[in-house]
């Protein structure tokens, strides 16, 4: 649901693409920063990423808007950068989605 008053939605496309793309370069540097962990803090990580573009219009699919975001493959990603999660890390992430909004677009 997009709120018609809200001034994001008059930022011009320009600077918002800009802004998206150093936010996931931003990713791809802090691999540190797991997946889990950002779904657990503020209820979004990389996947999330990849399923936005798609819901905006990206042609690719699932695997395609990963590896875009990740900047590799995704069953590279998780050889390479994913670690196994922690009981800790999945109550923290499912304590955090029930704080999402259903529909922010």
């Amino acid at each position: 649901m997009t709120d018609h008053n809200d001034p994001l939605d008059t930022l011009d496309d320009q600077y918002a693409s800009a802004a998206f793309r150093r936010l996931v370069r931003h990713l791809r540097h802090r691999h540190d920063a797991q997946n889990i962990e950002l779904m657990g803090l503020a209820g979004f990580c990389r996947n999330c990423l990849a399923d936005w573009i798609r819901d905006a219009g990206y042609e690719g699919d699932k695997a395609q808007a990963r590896e875009l975001i990740h900047g590799m493959p995704m069953e590279e990603w998780k050889a390479t950068r994913q670690l196994p999660a922690t009981e800790e890390q999945i109550a923290a992430m499912e304590k955090s989605l029930t704080r999402n909004k259903p529909d922010l677009r």
